[in-house]
């Protein structure tokens, strides 16, 4: 019984089954089971005149629970929120201090958005509820201390020996840009740029983060390769846009990471439609559905799909952030939605504490 989870302390028992009942029956993208399944310390408790419930998540997802007590308010005509605490464990060992999950944002190819997708879903898991940090593995073009508004800031450090991280509204950031400029980047021979990152994230001084976001190097070629092989990331994320040429692309992308062994979490296609500012009307400039038939030709999820806006490139161009600028924005709740979808496809597809992970039964012999 799903009373089983609530005290019953001041709240109405019409209340308690109601949401009892909500709760059992709700499904989405990113509780397909049930978020009680997942769930853990769930308890109902009134303050004032507001229901609270309260419980531990494995992944953040503070948008669609915002979503959740709205809908649980109007069903017992009070006041409904959460309080949860999220608790996100690493996936995969490593020995890198402060980070518990890397994720690589990848493309088969530049140029459709890899960078500005890798700052916003970065964002997007901070407004979702956890700590995020972003490594700019582009050795050769790096374009993420443009898009955090900190081009030509220079980080220090504390002991001599480790980097401190720059800090952007909250995300901890790492670039050669803050190191180098860019021209001198531009002719270091593959070898050079590969031993630069791994210093960028070895010898950086990370804060206790629940998801470090590598934005890679666009292409599959043999930095690429040796990238992928040497960090020890838990899952990748492929970028593409609905065009022919970056659909191939985006398939040479997943078969890079199949070849290393790194679980692909999804697709994001990004320019997907134009949607007209004065009637509304969406037009695929690009194509239309090429995310969705790779994703499914690749047995992977199709995490988002995000407008050619120029708001989104307005906001890159001057270091700002459609999230941080108007987070009730259509753009805004775009990018949650897609982090909401990584977080939980990573805790899904590799996390042993997942409903969905394979129980191994040992039978005693008679």
């Amino acid at each position: 019984m799903l009373s089983n989870f609530f005290s019953k302390n001041e709240v109405s028992v019409e209340s308690q089954k109601a949401i009892n009942a909500f709760l059992d029956a709700y499904r989405s993208d990113i509780f397909p089971q049930g978020l009680l399944v997942i769930a853990q310390a769930v308890t109902m408790v009134m303050t004032k005149k507001n229901i609270l419930i309260k419980m531990v998540l494995p992944f953040p997802c503070d948008g669609q629970l915002h979503n959740i007590a709205e809908q649980l308010s109007e069903l017992v005509q009070q006041p409904v929120n959460f309080d949860v605490e999220y608790k996100v464990q690493p996936v995969r060992e490593h020995k890198i201090k402060g980070i518990k999950n890397i994720i690589a944002v990848a493309s088969g190819k530049g140029g459709v958005g890899k960078s500005t997708t890798a700052v916003n879903l970065a964002y997007g898991l901070i407004a979702e509820g956890c700590n995020v940090g972003i490594l700019d593995a582009d050795i050769y073009g790096p374009s993420v201390p443009t898009m955090l508004g900190l081009k030509g800031a220079k980080p220090s450090s504390n002991d001599g020996k480790l980097i401190t991280p720059l800090e952007a509204n909250g995300l901890s950031a790492m670039s050669i840009g803050f190191l180098v400029d860019d021209a001198n980047a531009t002719v270091w021979r593959g070898p050079m740029a590969s031993r630069a990152f791994s210093q960028l994230l070895n010898e950086t001084d990370w804060p206790d983060l629940d998801y470090l976001i590598i934005d890679m190097p666009p292409g599959t070629g043999d930095i690429q390769l040796t990238l992928a092989q040497q960090v020890p990331v838990a899952g990748a994320v492929v970028i593409t846009t609905p065009q022919d040429i970056a659909l191939a692309d985006a398939i040479k992308g997943m078969a890079m990471f199949e070849q290393v062994k790194l679980p692909v979490l999804g697709i994001i296609e990004n320019m997907s439609y134009h949607q007209c500012e004065n009637c509304g009307h969406q037009s695929h400039l690009f194509g239309e559905g090429g995310g969705k038939r790779i994703a499914e030709a690749a047995k992977t999820q199709l995490l988002g799909q995000l407008p050619l806006d120029i708001r989104i490139r307005e906001d890159a161009d001057s270091g700002s952030c459609a999230i941080n600028e108007n987070s009730t924005g259509e753009v805004a709740l775009l990018y949650r939605n897609i982090a909401r979808n990584v977080a939980a496809q990573l805790y899904y597809q590799l996390d042993m504490r997942s409903p969905t992970t394979a129980k191994v039964v040992v039978k005693e012999n008679k």
